[in-house]
């Protein structure tokens, strides 16, 4: 997870240089997406930590899971939103379970 994560981040940034206005609108974007609204911020990571198993995004996990302990979630939390989006999304959603947990023990090594 950390080289997935680290391979992010480089990619991320390499895209920012070459398209900074693209990325600064998607930034802008989350940002107001994300913010306390009648959802708390705590509620929306955890809601996008749940997609993110679904959708099978390995990177997505990595972001939301640290996202989601940043708001205030528990790790207890963070894997109750994993096992709603395996009832959502089936065997492949389950097998993304692997990158959640390995999210939770890398976010949780740097706290």
């Amino acid at each position: 997870m950390k080289e997935t994560m680290e391979r992010f981040k480089k990619a991320i940034t390499e895209v920012s240089m070459k398209k900074s206005d693209e990325m600064k609108k998607f930034s802008e974007f989350v940002n107001t997406v994300l913010k306390d609204g009648i959802l708390d911020l705590k509620t929306k990571e955890l809601i996008a930590v749940g997609i993110a198993v679904v959708l099978r995004c390995s990177y997505c996990i990595g972001i939301h899971v640290d996202k989601a302990f940043k708001a205030g979630a528990t790790e207890d939390e963070i894997l109750e939103a994993g096992m709603v989006s395996v009832l959502m999304g089936g065997g492949p959603a389950y097998t993304y379970l692997t990158d959640l947990v390995e999210a939770i023990k890398m976010v949780k090594e740097k706290i």
